[in-house]
Formats: structure tokens, C-alpha cells, sequence
């Protein structure tokens, strides 16, 4: 209420700053105020004539109660009944991201020896005594509450910042805020709430969850500040952020100015008050282009793929599969930016135009445009190894079956190579996963994605299959789209499969004999080799000439593996029943293909090598 009429105040038009101090005669606004804006107007951003302030004092009722029937205000931020309590996470988890891509990395710290005692003599002394009668006793902790409830507005757009006990007094209120008040974002610093006194009980009962409404929380400390024990706070709350300032030695290393002239507290008040300070990104000049490579084709393909995923899901699945998408298209756009800037090569539109920006959390995710320059050969591998692998990774998000087999026969229409090609995709993953899992008939689509395995083949052999496999695009586009995204995730993952599976040579066949590479990555890579080669059929189209070549030489180094280690190994040696079981895998695959009509004709088999290019005799030239 107004000191002047006892009447609410109404709705602010301006972002609302409330300020919350901790023990002692409350802030001295002009300092705190000044601390803050000297630090905004260092980053760009305006001073706090464009919000309205409300700083509200309780020392006196941190001391004594005027009431003691004063209740504790009940809780107002509720999700609606029905709701999936997941949904409010989701949002919580996406305002976050936007924050900490501003801010930097998460930096709980790691505590420090006797940190709680210090915390806790400190707390001791007289001038902490207002501290403890907030924990203990209702009766101040309902004024205190009261007291700064009736300074705030019925509705608005409201940060919080909350010094020393004012972030456990804001981690209290911030479910009891009137229900028109939405939090844009919670400042905490100089926290002692990862003290076990502060947090245990009713504060961490509470808060097992992100209130409804809260739009993020960051904790902001410092390694000298005694009163945070060297810690941040999401020891207590996991799901916020904690973020270390410069350490700041000597008496003013707990002091609310000091925080507030930080510039990563003052960027995190300033993008909650006034929002980003560049609304628009930078994207590559459109006066010259460039073609795609193979690794941006690849990277394209699969963001498209997933939009159309994305597109065809019900509401609330569509909501949290484009918040995943978000995060991967960030990144993905991001590592093959920084891949070009490296080699000095231009940045084609067909990328740039996909940049999203992590730090405005209402910012729209570009669809890629629909790719349109690869043949049907060409295509074959990019397709298997995209529809085989989690284009969200590493979020994990199920998918219905018909949704995934929709997407991919749209993707391959509007790549102008027909609905059939995508059809035959599925038929072809879904067969070579029949012929690979014999009796035990599993799903293919619970099948380890292709690139998982072909990663783990690299790993194994230290890179020597990669380097010894070229593949589709030359080692040394996929050499330096890997150094972008490491042989493992999903784009690189996608890169390292088509490499493998299109590649003969005896990298290949040793890493997959190799002890170190398990059972699971064989399968992928000979399930990636075989469903290319049933997938080409189906289209008519010529088969991969090393295909037969990369199966018997991966079958001759398993052999004599098997052979080198039954000498001397225990007959029941697991390194000897994988290497069986691998072995059972590959001559799988090549029974299919000699069933099928697909082995060289003897001509060919006499006279190709690796580097040749000979075609395969069907059943009908033979």
C-alpha cells in the first residue's frame, strides 16, 4: 500500500526493479542505484529512469512483529490443473539458455574447507540476529513478506534482486507474487541459501521446481565472500544458474554495491529489464555466394529433416522438440561459422541465414531451406545415416514412427529426387536391421545410430579408418568439419558414418576387427553398408564398387583376430564372443548380398581393386 492512501499500486507500464537488501537498516538506494547504472550505461545499456524502482526497507519488522496473527501469504504461482508440470520446465529451461548464453558457463565452485562454519559464526554475531528471526520465526517472516508485498503493483513485468538474506527473502516471495506480476528474471548475490541452515526445510521443499512464472534465476558470488562459503546455490536448487564474479578482497567482498557494479550482474539486470541490446544478427553478405559442401549439405539436410519432424508433431511434443531443435541448430550453425572463419572460406547464405539467437529467448528458429543439389546417388548415404541417427541429440525426444517416415519421404520430394526415395529408405534401414538382428527381429528404430558406431570405429583405431577412408566428400572436407564437431554428436556423427560406409580400404576392416571397437559400432557401421546397398537397389541404381570388397576384407581381419587371440585366450573370453558375434554380422551381410544378386561378377572380383570403380553384376547380367 502507499504510505499516503493505503491503496494498491496499479499496474506499472515500466519494467519493475524490486530490490531486496538483506540484514541491517535496508540499502542506501542512491548507492545501490548508483552502482547499477554506472554498470548498465557501461554496457550499452539505459539508465533506470525507463523502470520503476521499489526498494522497500524491513529492518524493523526483521527485528520485532507488530502482529502476531500476521499470516504467511499463501502461494499464487500454481500450474493450471491438468497441465503437464514438465511444460513450465521446459519454458523455464529455454528463458535460462538465453541467459547463460550471454552470461557464459555455469561456475557453482566447489565450496571450501569449514565454509559452513565461518557462514555460520558470522551468522552468529548480534548483527545477524535479524537473519535468524527470518528463518525461525513465522510471525517476522509473514511481515517481512507482507511488508514488501503491498510496495509491488497488482500486474507488470517484475525483476528481482535480492542481496545477502534478500535472495533468501526473494527465493520466499516469488511464489506468492500477486497472480498479474510476471517475473522476467531473478538476481541473487552475496547468497548464503547454499548454507545448510538457509536452504534445508521449508525454502528447499518449496523449490524442488521453477515457480510457475519465473522466466530464470542466477546466482552471482564470490570467493572471498564469507557469507556464500565459496559457492553458488544451485548445490540447493539445480535447475538455476550460478555464475563467479571477480573475486573481491578485504571488507567489501560481501558488499551489494560491489555486485551490482559487476558487469555480468549488471548484463543480466539490463536483458531483464530492457531486453537484448541487438535485436537483429549479422548475416553473411549476400552480394557473393557459395556453393554448400558436403559437411554444411550433410548439417542442412538433417536441421531440415528435423523442422518437417518437428512440423507434423502434436502441439505440447512440437513445443519441446523445437526447443531442443533450438539449441542444436544454435550450435550447429555456430561450429560450421567458426569451421569457415578458420579456412578463410566465405559463409554461404544457405547457413548464415540459419543463425538463431540463444540470447533472445523469443526469437524464431529459421527453416532450412529445401536442399535440391545432390543426386539420387549422392543422397543415398546422407538419408540412411540421417534417418538412422537422433537429429535432436543429445536431447532424447521419441518420435512415432509414422512421423519419421512422413518427414523423410517429404524431405526427399522437395529434394526433387521423389516421395518413393524417401519410402525406400525406411524399407532399406528396416531390411538390413531384419537381415543384421537374425532370429531376435528388433525394431530398427531402436537400432544405435549409425554414427555413434562409426565414431566409436575412429576412437578405436585412433583415426587410422578415417584417414584410410575418404569416403564421400575427401578426407580433408571431413578432416576439418570434424575438428568443428569431433567424430561423436550428431553432425559430426553423421560425417564419420558416411565416411565408413561408402569407404573400403584396411583401416576400415581392422577397425572393425579392432578389441576396442564393441559389438554395437560394428553393427552400425555394417547396418549402414547394407542398408545402402539394399537402398540402391530398390532405386536402380549402380552399386558402391568397394562395398563387397570393405564386408570381406572386415570378415578376413575378424577371422584372423579370432585366430591370433583363441592361441592363448580362455575359450569363453568375452574380446573372443564379441569378435564371434561380429563375425556373425558381417556374414550376414554377405549372404543377403550374394542372395540378392548383388556380388561382383568373377570378372570383377579378379580384377578390381581399392581406387577401382568397377560396376556390380546383378543376377539378370550374370
Amino acid at each position: 500500500m502507499t504510505a499516503a492512501t493505503g491503496e494498491k499500486p496499479t499496474m506499472s507500464e515500466k519494467p519493475i526493479l524490486l530490490l531486496l537488501h538483506g540484514v541491517g537498516a535496508g540499502p542506501n538506494r542512491e548507492e545501490w542505484v548508483g552502482a547499477l547504472e554506472s554498470a548498465l550505461n557501461e554496457l550499452g545499456y539505459p539508465d533506470l529512469a525507463g523502470a520503476t524502482v521499489i526498494a522497500p526497507k524491513y529492518a524493523h519488522a526483521l527485528r520485532d512483529t507488530d502482529d502476531d496473527d500476521e499470516k504467511i501469504p499463501g502461494f499464487t504461482a500454481k500450474a493450471p490443473f491438468g497441465e503437464d508440470p514438465r511444460k513450465n520446465r521446459r519454458e523455464f529451461e529455454r528463458h535460462m539458455g538465453a541467459v547463460e548464453q550471454r552470461l557464459g558457463r555455469h561456475n557453482r565452485g566447489a565450496g571450501w574447507a569449514g565454509g559452513d562454519t565461518i557462514a555460520e559464526a558470522a551468522l552468529a554475531q548480534p548483527f545477524f540476529a535479524q537473519a535468524s528471526n527470518y528463518l525461525t520465526k513465522p510471525q517476522i517472516r509473514a511481515q517481512v513478506l507482507g511488508r514488501v508485498l503491498k510496495a509491488l503493483p497488482s500486474s507488470g513485468r517484475l525483476v528481482i534482486v535480492g542481496h545477502s538474506l534478500g535472495s533468501v527473502i526473494a527465493a520466499d516471495l516469488v511464489r506468492r507474487l500477486p497472480s498479474g506480476l510476471t517475473v522476467v528474471g531473478m538476481v541473487t548475490v552475496g547468497s548464503p541459501l547454499a548454507h545448510p541452515k538457509f536452504a534445508d526445510g521449508w525454502l528447499r521443499d518449496t523449490l524442488k521446481e521453477p515457480p510457475v512464472g519465473l522466466g530464470w534465476w542466477v546466482n552471482f558470488w564470490n570467493a572471498a565472500d564469507p557469507v556464500t562459503t565459496r559457492q553458488g546455490i544451485s548445490s540447493v536448487f539445480p535447475w538455476m544458474v550460478d555464475f563467479r564474479v571477480p573475486t573481491v578482497v578485504g571488507s567489501k567482498c560481501h558488499n551489494a554495491e560491489m555486485y551490482l557494479s559487476c558487469p555480468a550482474v549488471a548484463e543480466a539486470i539490463g536483458f531483464a529489464l530492457f531486453g537484448s541490446l541487438s535485436k537483429e544478427l549479422v548475416l553473411a553478405s549476400r552480394d557473393v555466394d557459395v556453393p554448400l559442401d558436403y559437411p554444411e549439405t550433410v548439417a542442412v539436410m538433417a536441421l531440415r529433416y528435423a523442422h518437417l519432424i518437428a512440423s507434423r508433431l502434436k502441439a505440447e511434443d512440437r513445443d519441446r522438440y523445437l526447443g531442443a531443435l533450438r539449441q542444436v541448430q544454435a550450435e550447429t550453425v555456430e561450429r560450421l561459422t567458426g569451421r569457415n572463419e578458420r579456412e578463410n572460406r566465405p559463409i554461404p547464405t544457405e547457413v548464415a541465414r540459419l543463425l538463431c539467437d540463444l540470447s533472445d529467448s523469443e526469437s524464431l528458429v529459421p527453416e532450412p531451406r529445401p536442399i535440391s543439389h545432390l543426386s539420387k546417388d549422392d543422397a543415398v548415404v546422407p538419408l540412411l545415416s540421417i534417418v538412422a541417427a537422433n537429429v535432436v541429440f543429445p536431447f532424447e525426444i521419441t518420435v512415432p514412427k509414422g512421423v519419421l517416415e512422413e518427414a523423410v519421404e517429404e524431405l526427399t520430394a522437395e529434394m526433387w529426387l521423389g516421395g518413393q526415395m524417401g519410402t525406400d529408405v525406411f524399407a532399406a534401414a528396416g531390411e538390413a536391421q531384419r537381415v543384421l538382428a537374425g532370429p531376435s527381429q528388433l525394431s530398427w528404430i531402436k537400432w544405435v545410430a549409425v554414427g555413434v558406431g562409426a565414431a566409436a570405429i575412429v576412437v578405436a583405431t585412433a583415426g587410422l579408418a578415417l584417414a584410410a577412408a575418404p569416403g564421400v566428400a575427401g578426407a580433408a572436407a571431413i578432416t576439418s568439419a570434424l575438428a568443428a564437431f569431433g567424430p561423436g554428436g550428431m553432425i559430426g556423427g553423421l560425417l564419420t558414418a558416411g565416411t565408413l560406409v561408402t569407404a573400403g580400404g584396411g583401416g576400415v576392416a581392422f577397425g572393425l576387427a579392432s578389441p576396442a571397437a564393441t559389438v554395437e559400432a560394428v553393427e552400425a557401421v555394417v547396418w549402414g553398408q547394407l542398408a545402402a546397398a539394399i537402398l540402391r537397389h530398390r532405386q536402380g541404381l549402380a552399386q558402391d564398387p568397394m562395398l563387397w570388397f570393405s564386408l570381406t576384407e572386415s570378415a578376413a581381419e575378424v577371422r584372423r583376430e579370432r585366430a591370433r587371440l583363441e592361441a592363448f585366450s580362455e575359450r569363453s573370453a568375452p574380446t573372443l564372443k564379441a569378435l564371434q558375434r561380429k563375425l556373425q554380422m558381417i556374414d550376414r551381410a554377405l549372404a543377403y548380398l550374394r542372395e540378392q544378386g548383388l556380388v561382383p561378377s568373377a570378372a570383377l572380383l579378379g580384377a578390381a581393386k581399392p581406387g577401382d570403380d568397377p560396376s556390380y553384376a546383378s543376377a539378370n547380367e550374370r
